[in-house]
């Protein structure tokens, strides 16, 4: 997400009634504003999309040059900039440790601008189905999201039992203080062994993907009162700078950014229910 390059208050922009979050443990649909951002580096396969219509979004790889297409693929961990002149943006992530990234479907195989005009149609008429669901008020617990954005369910990676427990708990409790030493001690596995394990199983450093599910969780909070440094403690950081440095990093923006961005946005979390 990023923030807009008019005042939170504004009514301009992306219409309110557009804009919406579909959180999952392994998924998020974002529906919503789009401004100027710093590099970012998000822990989940993404996937961009520009609303019908309207003028290619831009995205530089890393220190590449600036690319455009109305979709754009980046895998994890891939350092990059967005762009685009229209405020809505329409934006998937898939969480790497859930799918087996060789069976993806070919076109999130690549970095970059990807020609796939039925699943870019497929997206645009899934945002529609969902703004429907959002105006009556209802939840999206009885939607497969797989099925909806690729007609069928992803190929779930295959991972080492320890290394999957392991898993579990950061997804479960990402403000939980777990160290490396902790997760390898509670598998029965050497320190060196774990991490070696950890990055094989998963494609991500231990670090980084704590680190990743830690700034992701920060989603939930969006939508609830309190200040920063509540939803700082609450999201596991010991204090604002910390939570601050790290968000941006991530996400490109600071915390107070992402946070005035989502005022206005319908928010589905499968473990909280719905917030409009």
């Amino acid at each position: 997400m990023q923030r807009t390059r008019t005042a939170p208050s504004d009514n301009g922009g992306a219409p309110q009634g557009e804009r919406l979050m579909w959180l999952t443990p392994q998924r998020v649909f974002y529906a919503g504003l789009l401004g100027a951002a710093a590099e970012r580096t998000m822990g989940g396969h993404g996937v961009y999309l520009a609303p019908a219509g309207v003028p290619p979004i831009r995205i530089r790889i890393g220190g590449g040059a600036w690319q455009a297409g109305e979709l754009i693929v980046v895998p994890p961990q891939v350092p990059h900039h967005v762009e685009s002149e229209h405020p809505l943006i329409f934006n998937l992530l898939i969480e790497s440790e859930s799918v087996d990234p060789a069976r993806l479907p070919a076109f999130m195989r690549h970095c970059g601008p990807v020609d796939a005009p039925a699943f870019a149609r497929r997206v645009r008429e899934v945002h529609a189905h969902l703004l429907a669901a959002s105006g009556r008020g209802s939840e999206f617990d009885g939607f497969d999201f797989d099925a909806l954005f690729f007609g069928e369910v992803l190929a779930p990676r295959p991972i080492d039992a320890r290394i999957r427990k392991v898993i579990d708990t950061l997804v479960a409790d990402p403000a939980a203080p777990a160290s490396a030493e902790d997760c390898a001690a509670s598998v029965h596995l050497s320190f060196s062994r774990f991490l070696h394990l950890f990055k094989q199983e998963t494609g991500m450093a231990f670090r980084a993907f704590r680190a990743w599910k830690r700034a992701r969780s920060l989603l939930r909070y969006v939508r609830q009162a309190g200040t920063l440094t509540d939803i700082a403690l609450d999201t596991g950081y010991p204090d604002s700078t910390h939570f601050s440095h790290s968000i941006r990093q991530v996400y490109g923006l600071k915390p107070s950014d992402i946070v005035a961005g989502s005022r206005r946005l319908a928010l589905h979390d499968a473990a909280g229910g719905f917030r409009q």
